[in-house]
């Protein structure tokens, strides 16, 4: 060991401002965060099922804010199709609505490289 070296000391010049400097980047994507889900919450995503049949609108918060029903397709000998077209134009809304959310989080979270961050 070379003198005035001492066992176990290390050099960290920059370590704390590194550190105060990430922390910073993290708070600013959370409030960033915070913002995009609120203007994804505002947002709506409507999808079909049987030919236009039933429509189902969902909002960013993944709440049904409406459901629209053609009247062709009421069958009261048949409710088990309304049923299916119901789930079928539901799911599918669901599903466009978090596929636009993970796309514009991970426009946010992308830089970081954290696994399984949104």
């Amino acid at each position: 060991m070379g003198k005035g070296m001492k066992a176990g000391k290390k050099h960290t010049s920059g370590g704390a401002a590194s550190m105060q400097k990430q922390m910073a980047q993290l708070q600013a994507v959370q409030r960033k965060m915070a913002e995009t889900q609120a203007e994804l919450e505002k947002q709506e995503v409507s999808a079909t099922a049987g030919g236009g049949a039933v429509s189902i609108t969902v909002n960013g918060a993944k709440t049904l804010t409406k459901v629209e029903i053609k009247p062709e397709v009421v069958d009261p000998d048949d409710v088990e199709m309304l049923q299916d077209l119901i789930i079928v134009a539901a799911n599918e809304a669901l599903r466009q609505m978090e596929e636009i959310s993970q796309t514009e989080m991970n426009k946010l979270t992308s830089g970081f490289g954290i696994p399984g961050m949104i």
